[in-house]
């Protein structure tokens, strides 16, 4: 009979693993580590989430599963005493402006109700008090608080013609169908410079709301609704999920400037009237969570106790994470990973559920040394409600809190997905695992030496900086350290609008690719691939395509298949008729040595390197990714499936060859293995070799350690950060009690004493 104290995995072979039979115990926190792509998320999340959802699903009519997400049975034999998981990702929330910290939380609901008991004077129900429904929003900006302008000059060449490509806005080239719904409606003469317009035809071309055309040539479609240029671009872009595609584009022509009616409160202004203890709904909403609460420990009314108990747990479980600098008006889309997923882990602390599997993955994302202590006790506590918690995690400061550790291993993909160590945290130190080996060793420090130029920034008052000076040492390396929120994004600003050209910024923000985008795409060698496979059985190269000739008929070339939930998230499944392959059955039946189109977009890029060997211009730039160490993603992997830290490294593997210019980076070690962390810095010392000069955001103890340069912002976050604490060597701020990171350097090295 199974044991209940443990939930029993027998033979898992989802993706890498080598079928594994493990034994997780219940009501502990077991840290699953190992080389980035060893086989961790394939155990944890593929299998073990996977299956719990799956069957929880199943537990429901099968009307109601149609409108559930789909998971796929993994790969396993079976899994004896699992409880429902709870699956609490890196994920940033989705991009609505209209979703704030106070929406998304449910903090919202509860002030607006809070307002329409107590607030003074009666203004109306707690409807009135939302600025996301007609009864309270500001009338003008619809409750966005802002309105954004598009300059016509940016969007139209005066001196062309529509048929000269006039309308410049990316999407609007002639020849193109939104460039038709202008030059086919008889209204303009195509030829005609935009200059000698008249005043009707130039309102008409930019401003023209929608409305039915009369008297229209034969080339326009009766059923078609007129518009000008600027409505459009604002109505089927700006406003829609196009958006995403044209950020840069987007930037370059809008000004966004607070709605001159609210003021930026989003509300009408007999809302604003409302008042408890001399504040409105709209100044409740613009105070840091610290303040909320002191604002609520202000009310003494009978009336609302339960309310006021309400909101005050709620907010005293993100103070507690460390989120005490956030504002309730903050927009979730501004949120980073880290922030989101400490977000998702205080709704649950007020969970009164127990019994539950709390699968969490790489929680310390985002996070100084600092911080992690307030999630090493948030996971306590949900351990010690009952709960069992799983973590995949690398960072050396968070894997302590393991009453069991797991590492897979050895290596990364093909030659991973094997249990290389499996017992309690204090026996793996003693082991000589990869993991147990390096979670012994103390930071090195590099030698000092001296710099001849530095990049100069003064009085910097961007976001929280309160008046920073700090010098930055050019042809090195520095790293600005500190705590979440604490103010270093806003420095590294301040360096962009210091250099304004001749930098590379490598941030986490997305590399503009959705699901057809791939590593192979991306460093562009996916035509020479296609050439070669063409070239070899003398046949079309656009057969290799999977956005061409060559597609799977079902699901088009995309690998999957995509249903649209109208409330949900999309459920995403793997084609059934090609099995993720993207090809048709006629593309794969050509070979380039022994392998078809979708075994060789299977390769990992370590594989790769071998099997491109004598190709030089596919060999030299997969050599560059394996170099920022990801040679164990597959040539084919949708890069959506990307961490921030991967798509970082990604955009650094284009640009490694370059000297003599400066290099900004954000956390490029998140989600990497000690081990990997080392290959990042020794390459980040071949840059300064070069001549560049790198700057990095950054809270890995290591790379912070083997810099040339700290600047250590803080002390805290948000309003109570933005002064500079330090700035000197790393080795040198093990001695300054001010310095938030050296005081954390000096406790890691005391520990490995």
């Amino acid at each position: 009979m199974p044991n209940q104290d443990y939930i029993e995995v027998h033979n898992a072979f989802q993706n890498n693993l080598k079928h594994l039979d493990i034994s997780i115990k219940k009501h502990a926190i077991t840290v699953f580590t190992g080389l980035s792509g060893a086989g961790k998320s394939s155990l944890v999340f593929d299998t073990i989430a996977a299956n719990s959802r799956r069957e929880l699903n199943e537990t429901f009519p099968s009307f109601t599963q149609q409108y559930l997400p789909k998971y796929g049975a993994p790969h396993v034999g079976r899994i004896d005493n699992l409880p429902v998981a709870i699956v609490i990702q890196q994920k940033k929330v989705g991009k609505n402006p209209r979703s704030t910290l106070a929406t998304y939380t449910g903090i919202y609901s509860l002030l607006r109700l809070l307002f329409s008991r107590i607030g003074k004077p009666w203004v109306g129900y707690s409807d009135t008090f939302s600025f996301n429904l007609p009864q309270g929003m500001c009338d003008k900006c619809q409750g966005l608080g802002y309105i954004d302008h598009i300059n016509p000059d940016k969007v139209i060449d005066y001196d062309k013609s529509l048929n000269e490509g006039a309308i410049t806005f990316v999407s609007f080239g002639p020849g193109t169908w939104r460039w038709k719904r202008y030059a086919y409606t008889g209204l303009f003469d195509n030829d005609k410079k935009i200059k000698d317009y008249s005043e009707k035809e130039l309102n008409d071309l930019l401003y023209a709301p929608q409305h039915h055309l009369t008297d229209a040539p034969k080339e326009w479609k009766k059923s078609i609704l007129y518009e000008g240029v600027i409505p459009r671009i604002k109505r089927s872009i700006i406003e829609s999920k196009e958006g995403e595609h044209h950020k840069e584009a987007i930037q370059e022509i809008v000004t966004r400037t607070a709605c001159d009616k609210c003021h930026g409160t989003k509300l009408r202004p007999e809302v604003l009237t409302c008042k408890i203890n001399g504040y409105n709904i709209a100044d409740v909403l613009q105070m840091d969570l610290n303040h909320v609460i002191e604002f609520l420990d202000s009310i003494d009314e009978k009336l609302t106790v339960d309310l006021l108990r309400e909101l005050t747990t709620k907010i005293q479980s993100l103070i507690d994470l460390g989120l005490g600098y956030l504002t309730l008006d903050r927009s979730t889309d501004t949120l980073s990973g880290g922030e989101t997923q400490r977000i998702k882990i205080a709704k649950y602390m007020n969970s009164s559920l127990s019994d539950m599997v709390y699968i969490l993955d790489e929680p310390s994302v985002g996070l100084h040394p600092a911080d992690i202590k307030l999630i090493s006790h948030a996971l306590r506590k949900l351990k010690d409600k009952g709960n069992t918690v799983l973590v995949v995690e690398h960072n050396p400061e968070l894997i302590p809190i393991a009453d069991y550790v797991v590492e897979i291993g050895p290596k990364p993909g093909k030659d991973g997905g094997k249990i290389m160590f499996d017992g309690k945290y204090s026996d793996l130190l003693k082991s000589d695992t990869i993991t147990g080996k390096l979670l012994q060793e103390p930071l090195v420090f590099k030698k000092a030496k001296d710099f001849n130029d530095t990049l100069d920034l003064k009085d910097v008052n961007i976001h929280n900086l309160k008046h920073a000076n700090v010098s930055i040492p050019l042809n090195a390396q520095t790293v600005i350290s500190g705590v979440a929120g604490s103010g270093k994004s806003s420095l590294i600003q301040a360096v962009k609008d210091k250099l304004k050209t001749g930098y590379i910024d490598l941030t986490q923000d997305a590399v503009g690719v959705n699901i057809r985008s791939t590593p192979a795409t991306y460093l562009n060698i996916l035509d020479d691939i296609r050439k070669l496979f063409g070239d070899a059985n003398k046949v079309s190269r656009q057969l290799f395509s999977y956005n061409g000739k060559g597609k799977c008929p079902l699901c088009k070339g995309r690998g999957v298949q995509i249903t649209n939930m109208a409330f949900m998230d999309p459920v995403v499944q793997t084609c059934e008729k090609c099995h993720g392959k993207r090809y048709s059955d006629e593309a794969l039946q050509y070979k380039l040595n022994g392998l078809d189109i979708a075994e060789v977009l299977n390769l990992s890029i370590k594989e790769a390197i071998k099997f491109f060997s004598g190709v030089a211009e596919i060999h030299d730039k997969l050599v560059n990714m394996q170099k920022v160490g990801l040679d164990y993603l597959s040539l084919g992997q949708s890069l959506d499936t990307l961490s921030g830290g991967e798509v970082q490294r990604l955009k650094l593997a284009l640009q490694l060859n370059k000297t003599g210019t400066v290099y900004l980076l954000d956390e490029p070690t998140a989600g990497l293995h000690m081990k990997d962390v080392s290959i990042m810095t020794n390459l980040f010392d071949e840059l300064v070799e070069k001549g560049n000069t790198l700057i990095i955001v950054e809270h890995n103890l290591s790379v912070i350690s083997k810099s040339d340069w700290m600047i250590d912002v803080g002390p805290k976050a948000g309003r109570y950060g933005g002064e500079i604490l330090y700035s000197g060597t790393p080795k040198d701020a093990l001695n300054d009690a001010k310095s938030v990171t050296g005081n954390a350097m000096k406790e890691y090295n005391n520990a490995r004493k």
